[in-house]
Parts: structure tokens; sequence; C-alpha cells
């Protein structure tokens, strides 16, 4: 069997072919080192091994702000998740920890407590610990953008990731990209902002706080169970995310040293960046909020290589 890395899912706005003109080059450098993180990450499950999905239905357009949305998938996303091998794993384990630490709604202050700070500690240490993360700081020192000092380097992701700032203006330290990128926010309490990770998804998903509601996808693209990175639309404590987009089965210190990487390595606001990784052809998109990071997501815009025969044509 060959596990495709990821499938045929593609936002709607980047399909045309017309539009690779405008469409930066790939960038080889960071797609080798991302290849590299990729065969480092002991702690990613393997599609109909260690989970399965169930893709079902292509979701319809929703309006952002709108509550109703058709349900083009009638069973959950995750049909089965091996969650011994996601408790084995030490960052996961001590990443399910911070996932209750948050406050959903953007402009409601978060209060941190000592025990929440001694979470972030210890899973801080955790993903130091990782080959994946090692490797990336190797490659961020090799860049200048990094201190080989391992509590310097422990501290510059803290800020990154977990240093709480505004989202909302004039009210509390409502915020941090950690929250933002792997929890999911609420805004105004009308729509949903961040929620980029499978694992958060799959939890929300099991304890019925969220609703898969289809894939999207254009026409000609059918994702499979094998898709590492999924376009998809879902309902979250009653309100709409009409498209989102997430990494499925890798390790939150993959996801991690991606982002940490590609913010370091741009100073502008916003920063896209067009990498291959194994079969697939993606966008990645960090925006920042002053030396901390604001939203950070993959965008899918070809698999199963199909990006290689188009250009073989």
């Amino acid at each position: 069997v060959v596990h495709r890395f990821c499938g045929v899912l593609v936002l709607l706005t980047v399909f045309l072919s017309g539009l690779d003109a405008s469409r930066p080059a790939v960038n080889q450098e960071l797609s080798n080192i991302f290849n590299e993180l990729w065969r480092l990450d002991v702690n990613r499950m393997t599609p109909g091994i260690d989970y399965n999905i169930s893709v079902q239905g292509r979701a319809s357009y929703v309006n952002q702000g709108s509550h109703v949305v058709q349900d083009h998938a009638s069973q959950p996303l995750f049909s089965n998740v091996n969650e011994n091998k996601l408790k084995n794993a030490t960052t996961i384990s001590r990443f399910f920890k911070l996932l209750d630490n948050y406050e959903r709604s953007t402009g409601v202050a978060e209060q941190v407590t000592t025990e929440e700070l001694a979470e972030i500690n210890l899973f801080l240490d955790a993903v130091l610990q990782t080959e994946v993360m090692k490797r990336a700081q190797r490659y961020l020192v090799s860049k200048g953008k990094s201190s080989s000092n391992l509590v310097h380097f422990k501290n510059q992701l803290r800020v990154i990731w977990f240093h709480l700032y505004h989202r909302q203006r004039n009210t509390g330290l409502d915020s941090s990209g950690f929250e933002h990128v792997f929890v999911g926010e609420t805004k105004s309490g009308t729509e949903i902002v961040g929620f980029h990770n499978w694992i958060q998804f799959y939890l929300q998903e099991k304890n019925m706080h969220l609703d898969y509601k289809g894939y999207k996808a254009r026409d000609v693209d059918l994702p499979d169970q094998d898709d590492h990175v999924l376009n998809l639309q879902f309902s979250w404590h009653g309100l709409v995310k009409p498209v989102g987009s997430a990494f499925i089965g890798t390790s939150p210190e993959f996801e991690m040293a991606l982002f940490t990487i590609v913010f370091l390595m741009n100073t502008d606001r916003s920063t896209t960046v067009l990498v291959n990784i194994d079969q697939c052809q993606m966008e990645l998109v960090v925006i920042r909020h002053g030396r901390s990071l604001g939203t950070a997501y993959p965008k899918l815009l070809s698999s199963n290589s199909r990006h290689l025969r188009q250009h073989s044509h």
C-alpha cells in the first residue's frame, strides 16, 4: 500500500492553472528541511493503521458568520483513533493537558495558573527532546535565527507560541499562537477562528462538541482516507467554520517545528511559502502578532504528485 502524503483537496481559490504564474516558486530549501522533519516524525500516526477517517460528502458554500449549514457527512470524520499510541507519545500526552487551559472566546482574558505554566513547561521540554525539534533548531541556528543554547531556544518557542496578547482590542490578554492554532477560538459569538489541529478536532468530535460537515474541494478532487492535509467544514459549539484546514496524523512537534521555521525565516506580517512535502504541494501560511504567532495553517494546492504530472506535460 502506498500511503500518499496528502490527498486531493484544494482550496477553491487556488485551483486555476492560470494562477500558476502569479504563485511564488517552490521554496526548495524549506521543502528539503520539511521532508527531513517529516521523516523524523516518529509520533506521526499512520492512516489505516493508527486511525481511520471517513471524508464523506462535499461541503456546501457557507457565509462567514452563518450558523445555518447543510450536513454532508452523517458520520464523524474520525471513525477510530489509536488512543494508546497517542497517550504513549510524551509530547501528545502533554499536549492533551494544554487543551483545557483556554477561554474559548476572544475578548475574555486568559487566567493562567501556576499549574498551567508548569504544563506548558513540560510540553516544551518534551518537544525539545524530539528529533524533529532538534533538527529544526539546528537548521535555525545555521541561519542565525535561533540559539544553540536550549534554554534560549525554549524561551524563543515560548514567546512565539505561548506569549499572551490582545486579539481583540480593549480587552485583557485573551489569546496566544498555541491557543489559536491548536485549540481554536470563537470571536464575537459568531465565528470560529483558528482551530487547525486534528487531535483537538478528534477529541472535540468524540465529546460531541464538534460536527464535521464535509470536505471542501473542487469537482475533480476527491479526498480519501490517506490524506494528510484536509480542507474541511465543521460546526463547533454551535458556530460554523466554512473552510478550515489542518494536517491529519502529524505530531504537535512536527507542526510547531514547521511553522516556527517559517515564522523565524521571515519578518513580514503575513508570509506564504510554497513547499513540496512528500508527494504534496502546499502553501504554509504564517501571520505574525509582534514577536508571537497570530495564526499558521497549511493550504493544500495539489497532491498525488499531480503538480509533477502537470508540469511534465
